[in-house]
């Protein structure tokens, strides 16, 4: 796969984007609220209601992380992401560096790994390093590119920032991982697909920085999803068909009712817990999310695009990164999206991208086409193929948020 694209970082102002999305994260602050009300029995019994610390260790610590991700989005607000400047490695070799913030919420923290250095005492530490390495790997063996920014950008991350911090984030030139509360999620380093989610939206950030609301949004999401597990797969050397397809694959602890935060196989699946409540994502246009929470439901609606993918995907069989992931990246890296593209002007994007690398009625383009009908959305081509990627209007249902 070539990737002579150059890299193009956005002037547009920062946004605090988190791994977790704050939905689930607001069901887990009320947690203390509802054991209080199926104690006092007006409300339904929950997988909680017996516990005393534990439930007030978990609310406190989600609500922290919320306050603290508010707090990080307004302090980004306003400050474009091409201002923020990273350490550079020559083309092609890779570089990266490992700070501890030591439970405070400060960064980058104690620098305690280098490139080429020995692992250290600290898991999260060793699993960050490999995680970014990892992820570089699939970057320049498969996306032909050198780093998230093309150009040589050093994988800068942090660990253990704040006490029970419940989320992983890319701030627009580093990961940070939180720990988790120790009773629903464990640490963020745990999951490379979370990592690589993360990174993805750097890669976005460098390529095409789609615009964060409503359907823009939700795209750049499900990129990051798409990105997240194909690095995944890819380390796994997994297949269409044995790979998971979960986002955040074991990072919640046992006793949680989860696989992880999203599904691209089943959107709305990937969760079913008293804690955490159903995850809501829809797989479908039918099931489309009209809200003004979460930036016009960006968290939730990417499961729309996701499943396309997985759909195209699955009917091209083998290395999902191979075929229907070269479309995708192909799709955001050679500049002809708009930033706020919606999902029909990506779909037609995506597929005229499948016939011209692979051929008209190939089976890529066949495959891509479906996928995008499977979830609601036909796509029609001028007759050469080349009309641009256009907005418009997408059907859905009202949510009472």
């Amino acid at each position: 796969m070539s990737s002579t694209y150059p890299a193009a970082p956005s002037t547009r102002p920062g946004r605090h984007q988190g791994a977790v999305p704050p939905y689930l994260l607001e069901r887990l602050a009320g947690l203390r609220e509802r054991r209080a009300r199926a104690l006092s029995g007006e409300g339904p019994a929950n997988g909680f209601a017996a516990d005393t610390r534990g439930i007030e260790s978990v609310a406190e610590l989600a609500r922290r992380t919320l306050l603290e991700d508010a707090r990080l989005r307004e302090r980004r607000r306003g400050r474009p992401l091409g201002d923020q400047r990273g350490l550079r490695a020559a083309p092609g070799a890779l570089h990266r560096e490992i700070s501890d913030a030591e439970t405070r919420e400060e960064l980058p923290g104690r620098l305690v790994r280098k490139e080429g250095q020995d692992p250290v005492a600290d898991a999260d530490v060793n699993r960050a390093y490999d995680g970014l390495g990892e992820t570089y790997r699939f970057l320049e063996q498969v996306l032909h590119r050198s780093s998230v920014d093309g150009a040589g950008l050093a994988l800068e991350g942090t660990v253990h920032y704040g006490v029970g911090y419940d989320n992983a984030f890319w701030d627009g030139s580093r990961m940070v991982f939180g720990d988790g509360d120790g009773t629903v999620f464990s640490s963020f380093t745990g999951s490379l697909s979370i990592v690589a989610h993360e990174l993805g939206h750097g890669l976005l950030q460098h390529t095409t920085d789609l615009a964060y609301e409503g359907q823009s949004g939700a795209l750049n999401e499900s990129f990051a999803d798409v990105f997240g597990v194909l690095v995944d797969q890819f380390s796994r050397g997994d297949t269409v068909e044995t790979a998971t397809w979960i986002v955040g694959h074991g990072i919640f602890l046992p006793g949680i009712k989860g696989v992880g935060v999203r599904s691209l196989k089943a959107p709305g699946t990937a969760y079913d817990d008293p804690a955490l409540g159903r995850d809501p994502q829809p797989a479908h246009m039918d099931g489309y999310v009209r809200t003004r929470e979460d930036n016009g439901g960006v968290h939730l609606n990417s499961g729309i695009p996701n499943r396309a993918f997985y759909l195209a995907a699955e009917a091209l069989g083998g290395h999902a990164w191979e075929r229907a992931g070269r479309v995708w990246f192909e799709a955001i890296a050679a500049g002809r999206l708009p930033v706020d593209v919606d999902f029909r002007g990506f779909a037609r994007e995506t597929v005229r991208l499948a016939r011209a690398l692979f051929g008209r009625e190939s089976a890529e383009e066949k495959a891509v086409r479906a996928g995008w009908r499977g979830v609601g959305i036909t796509v029609r081509l001028a007759e050469n193929g080349a009309r641009s990627p256009r907005k418009g209007a997408a059907p859905g249902r009202q949510e009472g948020r």
